[in-house]
This record gives C-alpha cells, sequence and structure tokens, in this order.
C-alpha cells in the first residue's frame, strides 16, 4: 500500500474507501485505482476479491482517452461496458462461492464491487442488482448483522414488486432470503410461508424434483427441525436428499460410460451436463448438514447410506477423489448393514471408478517427479 496525499488529487475529488466510502488515507500499489480507508479495509478486500480483479479495474478506471471519431468513441465504450459487465459476473459468483463455504465476512467486499458495477451500468431501478442484494442479505443474517440485512432485503423487494420482467427465478431468491431472515429472528411461521413461496417459485422454473428448488426444502426443513417435529424434518431432508442423489447418480453414469469406453483416465466433459463452482458449493453445503443432522439425531440406516452415497457421487463429480474414496468407504461400511438392493451394484461401480481416478492420478504424480529427477 501507498499512502495518498490529499494534495496530488484533482481539483474537487475526494478519494473514498472501496468498502465504507469513508476519506481514503491509503492506496493499492498495484492497480493504482483503489483506495481505502485504513489497512483493515484493504487486507479485507484483498482477501475477498481485490486480489483477482487488481488488474482488470486498472482499465475500467483510469479515464479515457480523447477519441477523434464517433466510431473510436462508440467502440470504446463498448468495451468498457463489456469490461463492467465481466466484472460483475466475476465479483457476484465469487461472493455467491463464499456464502455457500460461510465465509460471510468475506462475501461482503466482493459483493459490494458487485452492486457497484451492477448500479453503474444499469442503474439504480434495475431489476439486475436484485440478486446481489441477496447476496449482501444472506451474508448479513449470516454475520447476526439483521437490520442491515433486512435493509438489502428491502432494497431487493422493492425493485421486484415495480418490475414487469423480473424472473420466477430471482422471485424464487427473494422468498428464500426473506424466509432465512424471518427464521432468523424466530419467526418461524412467516418463514416458512416465504420458504413455500420460494418451492412454488422454484417449480414453476423447473420442477418440483429439481436441485434449484431443494434449497427451499431444505430450509423448512431446518425450521421444522429447530421447532422439535422430526417426522416433517425427517421428510423433507430425505426429499432434498432425493432429489440430489437423482441428479447427482445421472451425471456419474454419464463419467463411468464415458470411462468404459476410453479407459480410466477419461473425464468427459464436452456434452454433458455438469455442476458449476457454487451448485457444487450448495450441494456440500446442504449434504454435510444432512448428514451431520441424521448422524446425531435422526439416525437411520437406509437414509444414512444414501447422504453418503450422494456426498461420494458429488466428491467423485468434483474430482476430489481422496474425498471421494474417504466417504466411499464410510459408505461401503453402511451399506453392510443393508439388505441387498438396486444399489449395491451402482456403488460398486461407483467406488471402482473413483479407485481408477486415484490410482491414475498417483502414477501421474510418480511419473512427473521420476522425470524432475532424471
Amino acid at each position: 500500500m501507498a499512502n495518498v496525499n490529499p494534495l496530488s488529487n484533482p481539483k474537487g475529488v475526494k478519494l473514498q474507501c472501496e468498502l465504507c466510502r469513508s476519506p481514503a488515507h491509503i492506496q493499492c500499489r498495484g492497480c493504482k485505482v483503489t483506495y481505502y480507508c485504513d489497512t483493515e479495509h484493504q487486507r479485507a478486500d484483498w482477501t475477498s476479491i481485490h486480489e483477482k480483479i487488481c488488474h482488470l479495474l486498472i482499465p475500467v478506471r483510469t479515464p479515457v482517452p480523447f477519441l477523434n471519431s464517433a466510431a473510436e468513441r462508440s467502440h470504446s465504450m463498448e468495451q468498457l461496458l463489456q469490461r463492467k459487465k465481466h466484472l460483475i459476473e466475476l465479483t457476484t459468483k465469487e461472493a455467491q462461492r463464499l456464502l455457500y463455504e460461510g465465509l460471510h465476512m468475506d462475501v461482503i467486499p466482493a459483493a459490494t464491487h458487485s452492486l457497484s458495477f451492477s448500479v453503474n451500468v444499469y442503474g439504480l431501478a434495475s431489476v439486475e442488482l436484485v440478486p446481489v442484494y441477496l447476496i449482501l442479505a444472506e451474508a448479513n443474517i449470516g454475520l447476526g448483522h439483521l437490520i442491515q440485512a433486512e435493509e438489502y432485503l428491502s432494497h431487493a423487494y422493492w425493485t421486484v414488486m415495480k418490475a414487469t420482467d423480473c424472473s420466477n427465478s430471482i422471485r424464487s431468491k427473494l422468498h428464500r432470503n426473506l424466509g432465512l431472515l424471518y427464521s432468523a429472528k424466530g419467526e418461524f411461521e412467516e418463514s416458512l410461508r416465504h420458504l413455500s413461496n420460494d418451492v412454488y417459485f422454484a417449480s414453476t422454473v423447473s420442477g418440483p424434483s429439481h436441485i434449484t428448488t431443494s434449497g427451499g426444502f431444505f430450509h423448512m426443513a431446518n425450521i421444522f427441525f429447530r421447532q422439535n417435529k422430526m417426522d416433517i424434518a425427517d421428510s423433507l431432508y430425505s426429499e432434498v436428499t432425493d432429489i440430489w442423489h437423482a441428479h447427482l447418480s445421472k451425471l456419474v453414469e454419464v463419467q463411468v460410460q464415458a470411462s468404459l469406453r476410453s479407459g480410466p483416465a477419461w473425464f468427459d466433459d464436452a456434452h454433458q451436463e455438469y455442476l458449476d463452482d457454487n451448485q457444487e458449493a450448495e450441494a456440500l453445503q446442504i449434504l454435510s448438514a444432512i448428514y451431520d443432522i441424521r448422524e446425531q439425531v435422526l439416525k437411520e440406516s437406509t437414509k444414512m447410506a444414501k447422504v453418503l452415497h450422494t456426498l461420494t457421487m458429488l466428491y467423485f463429480l468434483s474430482r476430489d477423489f481422496h474425498k471421494a474414496s474417504e466417504w466411499g468407504k464410510k459408505l461401503l461400511q453402511m451399506a453392510e448393514q443393508l439388505p441387498q438392493d438396486d444399489q449395491s451394484d451402482g456403488i460398486t461401480v461407483l467406488m471402482e471408478n473413483i479407485e481408477r481416478k486415484l490410482n491414475t492420478k498417483e502414477n501421474a504424480i510418480h511419473e512427473t517427479l521420476n522425470t524432475v529427477i532424471i
């Protein structure tokens, strides 16, 4: 960081902190276009997002040179717009990933960047701002800052109410966050009402048995669990597990068939549906929570085995084969307690593929080490 000399600023320009908009006193040495009030906010921004976008901010925040022709000016403005949209996409995706990982404090800087660029590109009244409002709201709920979360949700709610082109997908996410807010406040009936709306709107987009709908069921289950209504909670946790199990089974089947055609090193990405980073993070968050709850309270061998099978498939698809093997071994131990059923063959094939991937990976590492030594 470099200290900022106020006398070096252009006349009438007051530099502000990237995170809190207070007067800035230090500057990023890398991009030289980002400012902070103190080193604490600089570190928070760097940890969250700035390290990934430092060089991308230079062309966006550097004054555009004077261009003679209208065509050149138009081209320059189009390039600037595309750079800003890229930054919105990148910062939003990173904020969402951090949110799924439970790093609520780190979410704030990334989402703040996204909101700032979204306002600049789309304007304050645009429905494009709603996803960022929701990320900021959920992060603040996680931090226990309910007043701040309510403010963001109020902005999102009124933007949606005024919009004529708002998708049911966004409406679903809005109601999910409202459900989480009321749950945090202990207002469970109101929370369940919003989560029911979440499930309804998500179902109109993808159907009731799709992974995008499962989150609403999961959060409803958590509320019933907190109310000690175990039968309802258990039923909903099973529904969520079934949805993810069915979805991941299809993806695994594609990979297994591709492996049989092309050898153990094959992992087909080209012509199939897949999980993106945020879907992987959401699945891990939900399924890990269900596993912990089932292990501690709602113990039942068949249901535990299904959660273990689903987690094993998830790690296999995310290519964390060591984790997949670890969870798969737990699955095999649990499966020994169960009567033979249709899943047994699928589990065996999955474990064989995991071991092949591990062996292929370890052989590649040994070959690399041998090459380096030679």
